[in-house]
């Protein structure tokens, strides 16, 4: 459907309800859906992956006749109390709804399917911004670790700025699954051989540890240091992958 919009006043509404809880992880989970916004975002995400999309919000009729729309995205006008209160980036613009991709379990009883980052980055917007690095080098397939926050949580979104949608998520459980992981595996260690210095094999999945606790013991990898000035005692984690997969993308470049 692509006619007039469907109104929604009340916060108690059954819509409004799920929409609100999609502000956290634990309702992205429970229902299967994420909350979109940006000014810039929002056309963008609609112009290459219409197809995710299921609905569209906003305040006004108007403010929805600004989007190309598919014709099978929902309309829906809100009560400016209740568009406020999912709008928490403040955009003013229309959001939109979209569905969260199917994200299977990764297998390392086999080894990589080319090159795989394995993350477990808790903080949402330290995650999106390790997934916009990861696109913006070629690294499309992304393993969750148990403890990570979820990749369409608002804030990650905002970090990923539509990275997401052209990435491939796999759910890696917790860190003793990579214990007996099949084929390459390297990680970032301040202790580890020069990163400049490394042959990045086509199948490998790189390990980026927790922020604050690092890798966990006992990982067997080749460990993957990057070279700083020393004034500083470690790099953010989000930092440290950005460099470790340029490292990696130029290398890989130059054959």
């Amino acid at each position: 459907m692509n006619g007039g919009a469907r109104e929604i006043d009340s916060l108690q509404n059954a819509r409004a309800k799920k929409w609100l809880a999609l502000s956290e992880s634990r309702g992205i989970r429970k229902h299967g859906e994420f909350i979109l916004s940006g000014r810039k975002t929002v056309p963008e995400a609609l112009a290459r992956y219409g197809s995710r999309f299921t609905a569209a919000l906003a305040r006004t009729e108007s403010d929805l006749n600004r989007l190309a729309l598919p014709s099978s995205v929902e309309r829906y006008v809100l009560a400016k109390p209740l568009f406020e209160a999912l709008d928490m980036n403040g955009t003013g613009f229309p959001l939109l709804v979209g569905a969260v991709p199917e994200m299977a379990a990764a297998d390392f009883s086999k080894p990589a399917k080319g090159f795989e980052l394995v993350l477990a980055l808790g903080d949402p917007s330290n995650l999106g911004a390790a997934l916009r690095s990861a696109a913006a080098f070629g690294a499309n397939r992304i393993v969750l670790m148990e403890g990570a926050a979820h990749p369409f949580h608002p804030k990650a979104l905002r970090g990923g700025a539509n990275a997401q949608f052209g990435l491939t998520f796999l759910k890696g459980g917790d860190w003793a699954a990579l214990a007996d992981a099949k084929g390459p595996l390297a990680a970032l260690d301040g202790a580890g051989c020069d990163i400049e210095a490394y042959e990045w094999p086509e199948n490998l999945r790189l390990v980026l540890g927790e922020e604050g606790r690092g890798l966990p013991p006992g990982l067997k990898a080749a460990t993957l240091a990057i070279r700083t000035t020393g004034a500083v005692e470690s790099l953010n984690a989000t930092v440290a992958a950005s460099l470790a997969l340029s490292a990696r993308y130029r290398r890989i470049s130059r054959g």
